[in-house]
């Protein structure tokens, strides 16, 4: 699984899931650029924790809610170096029901979990090369193949990202494959919410471990340029329930 010579942009990278897939890109031999929105001492944590596995690595912060700033983002990022991957990680995930969502809660969620992620696409595309490959893999949620009345906004964002997912890989193929990672109970909330009893609709019973999460990555990133359209679940089971 070697990135050797390849360089990925990911979103949210600082911290938790992000920082992790950081990491393992730039353990197989990857290049990471480290996009963060408002974690400066945390991406450089990652930064430095990168560059030991001698690669290079690049710190970017934008605010993925305005469209001059993912503007800036990308074109930083390549100023950095023809890009390979784009992992669309970076989102907001607010308890919100449908009582309690207000429009400006609607239309943030959708500007960072959405329209940024299809905005970053397509500026990705256009700077592919035409004879080169690229890989574009967006993170979801199990969430947003099976909607419920919970989290209204962050799981509607997400289910049209799946939409945007599968029809990127139509829109850009040959070349660049779109891919998704939908997850569950991966990292206990930030928040403190959500405890053990989540693991009560869990097959596996347990949370993941974040190799896991790395090693589907990589894969994505790596394997078969064949797989073009798929939304792979880790979350032990969770979507079936």
């Amino acid at each position: 699984m070697s990135l050797a010579g390849k360089t990925i942009l990911i979103t949210g990278a600082a911290r938790r899931i992000g920082r992790s897939m950081a990491l393992a890109v730039a353990q197989a031999g990857g290049d990471v650029i480290i996009h963060h929105g408002h974690s400066p001492e945390q991406a450089e944590e990652v930064k430095e924790q990168a560059e030991a596995f001698s690669v290079r690595s690049h710190i970017i912060q934008a605010d993925l809610g305005k469209a001059a700033e993912i503007e800036h983002l990308i074109s930083e990022a390549l100023e950095f170096g023809p890009l390979f991957g784009l992992i669309n990680n970076a989102s907001i995930f607010d308890p919100l029901n449908w009582k309690q969502t207000t429009l400006d809660d609607w239309d943030r969620h959708m500007r960072v979990n959405l329209s940024a992620p299809f905005l970053l696409s397509q500026r990705f595309a256009e700077a592919i090369n035409p004879e080169a490959q690229g890989r574009i893999i967006n993170i979801l949620d199990w969430r947003a193949l099976r909607p419920g009345a919970d989290h209204l906004p962050y799981t509607i964002s997400k289910a049209g990202l799946a939409a945007l997912t599968r029809s990127l890989a139509i829109a850009l193929a040959p070349n660049i494959t779109v891919n998704g990672l939908a997850f569950g109970a991966i990292l206990p909330p930030s928040d403190g919410g959500l405890t053990q009893d989540l693991l009560e609709f869990v097959p596996a019973k347990r949370w993941a471990d974040l190799k896991e999460v790395d090693q589907a990555l990589l894969f994505l990133l790596t394997g078969p340029s064949y797989i073009n359209g798929e939304i792979i679940h880790l979350d032990g089971g969770r979507h079936l329930v």
